[in-house]
This record gives structure tokens, sequence and C-alpha cells, in this order.
């Protein structure tokens, strides 16, 4: 073979490797650009739902989700304190009809005692001796037993307005409760519900921002790592422009065959044998960097399209029931309020019958005070007549049996006084019962707690927005990564292809060498791959240096002088 032709294939060797040396430059920048991008789309998506994961799982949702729980059992207790107020009514009914009857036997006596008075007056007037007396006598029995008549009379007007007020309240409860009851229970019911819905919902959504993130940092994290091992495509670089400076060399040598026994040039065909032996150890290097990337792109880019169709899936299946839902919660809201309207307007005649309870009370048990009071002054009126007509003899029998009647009369009002005082305890026992009711199920309570929950399903509804806007840009930037990555991985297959060449180059290389049929070195040799091995960067390209040199027994001389360097060097380039 022709000096001229092997130097062709040394030019046409370092032009090929060249010619890959660059496409490795070009391919590892275009590739790393698309990863600094899909890096950039990943990381902003995850500090976005890392954030929104946050607002979702915060305290203002929370304490919605448990207005709404309040509410529910209010209604539900409003619905079981039917039963109870109706029951309460009827008992409170019963006692004032009782009371009502208790009256009419009051009256009666009272009525007695105005008409012994009046007798008794006409008695007296019959008297010889201190008449004027005995007069004053009946006639203060009379005006007593007229004071009490009357304020009987109107405790009885105010019980037949109170027994009126307690039956049309009775009446309206027993109405509502048959008419709502089962409303405001079924309300109740959805509330709970909607509570326990709005509790899924939130988890669920915290859960989907949760499951995204993790999986955006993971591919954002994956994604930094493989631009870290682009750095390998750099230093591959470096080692094929050291094989292209050792065959500029060997080309720049007296000759590249030379003739038997010329020894002046022997060193070019040496230099293409280490150049090959480089050449194969950094095309498998890179074969198996790019093998690597490549995979990883392929994992990265599975990941991200596992990420994009989850959620796609989970927030499209529940994007249309979350609006649904919260609808829904409105309507239950909204009906609960009329409800509570309701409730408010129903209550207001038990609220009216229980102030007329208390103010009834009140006079009641003024009457019956005055009534004890006056019965006690007309027994002491009807005793002081009784013995002051004892002194009259024969004259004052008459009016001493009058007198006696007097007391009869008095102490039948006093008995049924007493027994119309623990009535009038029930009553009021009763009205109690209900007022604790009444204040327990207050609607008007519940219908403050509308406006904040109202603001958190706003709240809700807004954090579902986000979450969808930054679902469909998982989506849309999930597709652009996807480009991305398909992209990246096509420059690496090209590169692939590229680099596929360089065993053929390095095999025609190693036949220079075989044509040389030399198996020693002689000092120019020596010093040109000492001054070679000085240049290297990577540890891997000394390791196949020695290789070589330990096929003539030798070792290089510069190790000496690189030792510091070896130390230092860990195989990987940083940049």
């Amino acid at each position: 073979m022709s000096v001229g032709t092997e130097a062709d294939l040394i030019s046409a060797a370092t032009a090929s490797i060249e010619g890959v040396s660059s496409r490795i430059e070009e391919t590892f920048a275009e590739a790393g650009s698309r990863l600094g991008r899909g890096h950039a789309i990943f990381q902003e998506l995850n500090q976005a739902l890392t954030a929104l994961s946050g607002e979702l799982s915060g305290a203002q949702i929370e304490g919605a989700s448990q207005a709404l729980h309040d509410i529910a059992e209010r209604l539900n207790g409003l619905a079981e304190a039917l039963p109870a107020e109706s029951a309460l009514l009827g008992r409170l009914g019963g006692a004032a009809t009782e009371a009502s009857d208790l009256l009419e036997p009051l009256f009666k006596h009272i009525q007695m005692i105005s008409i012994i008075a009046r007798s008794a007056r006409i008695e007296a007037a019959s008297l010889a001796d201190d008449r004027e007396n005995f007069l004053a006598f009946t006639q203060e029995a009379h005006d007593l037993a007229q004071a009490v008549k009357q304020s009987l009379e109107a405790s009885a007007r105010d019980q037949d307005l109170l027994a009126k007020a307690i039956e049309t309240a009775l009446n309206r409860q027993r109405d509502f409760d048959q008419r709502y009851r089962d409303q405001l229970l079924s309300s109740g019911h959805d509330l709970v519900s909607a509570y326990t819905g709005m509790q899924q919902q939130r988890n669920e959504s915290v859960q989907l921002t949760n499951l995204a993130g993790l999986s955006t940092k993971k591919i954002a994290e994956a994604v930094g790592r493989s631009i870290v091992s682009l750095q390998a495509g750099d230093s591959t670089r470096q080692r094929l422009e050291h094989v292209c400076y050792g065959l500029k060399l060997a080309a720049s040598a007296p000759g590249i065959v030379p003739a038997l026994g010329d020894t002046a040039s022997a060193d070019a065909a040496f230099m293409c044998r280490l150049q090959a032996m480089q050449l194969e150890d950094a095309q498998r290097e890179l074969d198996s960097d790019i093998g690597q990337i490549t995979r990883s792109l392929a994992a990265i880019l599975s990941d991200a399209v596992g990420v994009v169709g989850q959620g796609r899936s989970l927030y499209g299946s529940q994007g249309g029931d979350s609006s649904s839902f919260l609808t829904r919660i409105r309507q239950i809201l909204a009906q609960a309020s009329t409800l509570i309207a309701t409730c408010e307007s129903a209550g207001k005649s038990v609220d009216d019958a229980l102030m007329l309870v208390e103010d009834t009370l009140g006079k009641f048990r003024k009457a019956i005070s005055a009534l004890a009071e006056a019965v006690v002054d007309i027994t002491l009126i009807g005793m002081n007549a009784s013995l002051k007509a004892g002194h009259l003899g024969n004259n004052g029998k008459a009016f001493v049996v009058i007198a006696n009647e007097l007391k009869t009369s008095a102490d039948h009002v006093s008995v049924g006084a007493s027994r119309l005082k623990p009535v009038l305890d029930d009553i009021e026992e009763l009205a109690h019962e209900l007022r604790a009711l009444r204040v327990h199920g207050d609607p008007a309570q519940l219908a403050k707690l509308e406006p904040s929950i109202l603001y958190a399903l706003r709240e809700v509804e807004a954090g579902n927005e986000r979450l969808g806007g930054l679902i469909r840009r998982l989506i849309d930037e999930g597709a652009e990564f996807e480009g991305l990555m398909n992209s990246a991985q096509g420059f690496m297959t090209e590169l692939g292809q590229g680099v596929a060449t360089l065993p053929g180059v390095a095999s025609r290389l190693r036949a220079i060498d075989t044509m040389a049929a030399r198996n020693s070195l002689a000092a120019s040799d020596e010093a040109a791959l000492d001054e070679l091995f000085s240049r290297y960067t990577m540890e891997r390209e000394r390791e196949v240096h020695r290789e070589f040199l330990r096929g003539f027994g030798l070792t290089p001389k510069a190790a000496s002088q690189t030792s510091n360097e070896l130390e230092a060097d860990d195989g990987v380039l940083l940049f």
C-alpha cells in the first residue's frame, strides 16, 4: 500500500472522528437544551401543585365542612325536638285547662263569701247594740270578696287567652311536624352527606395534587440527573480530540509505512495502533453512555405520560362531579334556609305562647298571693265578728252562725288556692323546658352559619378551578415535554448511528499498524507517546495508554509528572 494511500487513510479517519466529535457536541447541547426546558416545566408544576395542596388543606375549607356538619346536627335536633315540643305544649295546655277548672270552684266560694257578707249586713242592721261596728265588719268582708273576685276574673280572662295561645301553638306545631319534620330530617341527612362529600372531595383533591406533585418532582429530579449524565458527552468529545491529535502526529511523521529496517518513522504505525485502541475504548464508553441516556429518557417519558394520563383520568372523573356536587350543596343549603325560615315562622307562635305563659304566671301568682291575704283578712273579720256577737247573747246567735259560715267559705277558698299553686308550678316548669328546647334549636343561630359556608364553597370552587388549570397545564405541557423527550431521543439515536462508524475507523487504523510489523519502540516513539500521555484529561485514557505500553514492557515516563493529577481526577469532568 502506498504512502499516499496510508496518509489518505489517516486523513479520512481523522475527518470521520472529527465529524463524530462535532455531532457529539451538537447532539448533547440540543438534548441538554430540551432536558433543561423539560426540567423547568416539571419544576414549575411541582411548585404550583405544592402551593395548591396547602390551600386545599387550609382551615377555611375545614371550617366550612364543620359548619355543614353543625347545621346538619342542628336541623336534626330541630326535627327531633318537634315531638318533644308538641308533647310539652300538650302538657302545658292540659295544665292550663286544669288551672281553669280549679278557678271555677274559687269563683263559687268567693261568690258565697259575698252572699254571706250581704246576709251579715242585713243581720247587723237588725242589731240594737254596736250596729255600726258590725256593719263595718260586713262591708269590709264584702269589699275583700269583690276585690278577689275581680282579680280572679282578670286571671280567668288571661287564662282563656293562654289556653287559646297554647292551643294555637300546639296546632301549628303539629301541622309543622306533620308537614316538615321529614324534610328537616332529609335536609339534615343531605347536609351530613354533603359534609362527608366535601371532606372526601377535599381529600381527593389534596391526594391528586400531592400525587401529581410527587410525580412531577420525581420527573424533575430524573431530568436533572440526565442533564448531569450529559457531561459524559463532553468527556468523550475530548477523548476524540486527543485521538485526532495523535493521528495528526502520525500523519506528520516522515514516512507513514516505512521500508524494512527504517526506524525513523516507525512511530506512525504505533501511533495508529494506540489511537485505534483509544478510539475503540471511547466508542464503547460512548455507546454505554448513549444507551444509558436513551433508557433514562425513555423511562422519564414513560413516567411523564403516566402522570399526564393519571391527572387526566382522576380530574376528568371528578371535574364534572365536583361542579355538580357543589351545586347540589347550594341547593341543599337553599332548602335548609327555607326550612329555617319556616321554623322561625312556626316557632313564633310557640315563643308568643311562652311569653304569654310567663306574663300570665306572674299575674296568677299575684292574684293567688292577694287571695291568700284576703282569705286571712276575711277569716279574721269573721272571728272578730263572732266574738263580738257572742257578747250579745241570744241577739247575736244568728250573727255567730253567719261568721262561722264566712270562715268556712274562706277555708274553702284557701284549699282551692293551695290546689292551684302546684298546677301553676307545673306550668312554669313546662314553660322552662319548652324554652330550653327553643333555645337549643334556635333557627337564627343556624342562619348565621350559612354565609361562612357559601364563602368557603366559593373558595373550594376557586381551588378546584386552579387544580383544573394545573391539570390542564400538566396535560398541555406534558405533551410539550413528550415532544422534547422524543426529540432528545432522536438526537441520541442519530448520534448512535454516527458512533457506530467508529469501530470501522479503528479497524482501518489497526491495518496501518499491521503493515509496519514492528514489536519494539524506538526512543523517538517513547518520547512522542509520553508527550501524548501528558495531554490526557481522563483517567480512562491513561489506562488505555498504559495497557498499550504494557504490550512492550514499558510504563509512561510522564506518569510521575501526572501523579498529582491522578489523585485529583476521578474520571468525571465537571464544567
